[in-house]
């Protein structure tokens, strides 16, 4: 495995009643920096092995605690 790539949980839902989240690794496709009244956002575009692919700041792309559910995701795939 190339130790240049970066992953992130995918934070995808997968349920309609919005509890259930993906949780497979997204790899980093591309990082960008957009400027803000705040500052500079690091930006990402992922994608994960199931498809799902999000663009936009890391902070709202990482999913704060541990997945319920991700294990079975993964035993399905």
């Amino acid at each position: 495995m190339d130790a240049g790539h970066t992953f992130l949980d995918c934070p995808a839902y997968l349920g309609n009643d919005g509890t259930e989240r993906c949780g497979l690794p997204a790899v980093v496709e591309d990082s960008y920096t957009l400027g803000s009244t705040d500052g500079n956002l690091t930006c990402v575009k992922i994608r994960c092995p199931l498809g799902h692919w999000f663009s936009g700041p890391v902070d709202a792309l990482t999913v704060p605690a541990a997945v319920p559910g991700a294990a079975a995701v993964a035993a399905r795939w």
